[in-house]
């Protein structure tokens, strides 16, 4: 990669980055007074980190069927930690945990 593209590249992501906090402030001058709009706008964040965790969460486990059981067991154990309002530390940790464990089963005794 040479620089010039680099540059190209970080001059892209800057103005994308801009132009997504600028074109809320441009189009919503007045305070949103529909409710529509306030519920579609206050779950976005999560419709997002939601669109971009599962994914990695899956396609990233690895190869074999071990990875995507373990990888389903991690998300239950979060989901159900998460349920039971558990702090977002104790919820990665635990699945985290949960992961390795059955991993480590499933590697040793099944697969």
């Amino acid at each position: 990669m040479t620089t010039s593209s680099l540059l190209i590249y970080i001059a892209v992501m800057a103005g994308v980055t801009y132009l997504i906090r600028a074109i809320p402030l441009a189009v919503f001058r007045k305070k949103i007074k529909s409710r529509f709009i306030k519920s579609f706008l206050y779950y976005i964040p999560y419709a997002v980190l939601a669109a971009m965790t599962f994914p990695a969460i899956f396609f990233g486990a690895g190869e074999g069927t071990s990875a995507i059981i373990s990888a389903s067991f991690g998300v239950v154990i979060a989901l159900v930690l998460a349920m039971f309002e558990k702090s977002l530390l104790t919820v990665a940790l635990c699945s985290c945990a949960g992961v390795l464990i059955l991993r480590l089963i499933l590697d040793y005794f099944v697969f």
